[in-house]
C-alpha cells in the first residue's frame, strides 16, 4: 500500500527538502504542492490525500485553520504540523483543529517520515520535546479515566515518561526493580498499540487516560 501526500509550505527550500525526504520513501508519493493555506485547501479537497503535511505559519489562512477545514472538507485525511515553534499554545490549538501529528521542522528527516507514517497508519504523534507539557495540560481532565486499560501503577508510570523521565529515574523514584519498569513500559505500549513511548503518551492525552 502506498499513500498520497500533499505538502502545504510556503518556504521553498523547506518544501523542496520535505518533497525530497518524503519522495525518497518507497510506499510514500508526493500528490500535490501548495505555497499557502487557500490553494493548498484547494488541492486538498480536490486530491483527497492520505496525509497533508501543513505549515502553521501560512499566508492566506493559517496552519490550524486550513487543518480545521482540510478536515471537514475531507474527514478521512491525516494532518501532520509543522512548525518552528514549540509553544504550547500551538500545540494545542492543532489538537483542537484535529491535527493527528505535529513535529518540529527541525527534526531529523526520519523523525518526519516516521510522524507522517504514524500519522497515515492511523497513530498520533506529537515530538517527545513537547509530548510532556500537552499531557500536563490535558491531565486535568479525568472525564475518561475510568475507562483506561491501565493499571494505576502503569498510568503512575506513563506519567513519569510524559516528564522525561527515563526508566531508571523512575526505578528509583517509585522503588521498583529496573526489569519491573521495563515490563510496565512494556505493557503500556501493548495496551494502547505504541510503537514507543512518546507516542503512548500522545494516545494517552487525546484519549484522556492521564490525570
Amino acid at each position: 500500500m502506498s499513500y498520497a501526500i500533499v505538502v502545504v509550505e510556503d518556504h521553498d527550500l523547506t518544501r523542496i527538502g520535505l518533497r525530497t525526504t518524503l519522495e525518497a520513501v518507497p510506499d510514500f508519493r508526493i500528490a500535490g504542492e501548495a505555497e499557502d493555506g487557500v490553494s493548498g485547501l484547494e488541492i486538498i479537497t480536490r486530491l483527497r490525500p492520505d496525509v497533508a503535511v501543513i505549515d502553521l505559519g501560512l499566508p492566506g489562512m493559517d496552519g490550524i485553520e486550513l487543518t480545521r477545514r482540510a478536515l471537514s472538507a475531507v474527514p478521512e485525511l491525516r494532518v501532520l504540523i509543522l512548525t518552528m515553534h514549540d509553544l504550547e499554545s500551538e500545540v494545542f490549538a492543532a489538537l483542537a483543529a484535529g491535527a493527528d501529528a505535529y513535529a518540529l521542522k527541525n527534526a531529523s528527516p526520519d523523525t518526519i517520515v516516521a510522524a507522517v507514517r504514524i500519522a497515515a497508519e492511523g497513530g498520533a504523534y506529537f515530538d517527545p520535546r513537547i509530548a510532556g507539557a500537552v499531557l500536563r495540560h490535558f491531565g486535568s481532565r479525568p472525564d475518561r479515566e475510568a475507562d483506561s486499560p491501565l493499571t494505576a501503577r502503569e498510568t503512575q508510570v506513563l506519567r513519569m515518561i510524559a516528564d522525561g523521565r527515563g526508566n531508571n529515574e523512575i526505578a528509583d523514584e517509585l522503588s521498583l526493580g529496573f526489569g519491573t519498569v521495563k515490563g510496565h513500559v512494556r505493557d503500556i505500549l501493548d495496551k494502547l498499540a505504541a510503537a514507543d513511548r512518546a507516542q503512548a503518551a500522545v494516545i494517552a492525552l487525546r484519549r484522556g487516560l492521564i490525570s
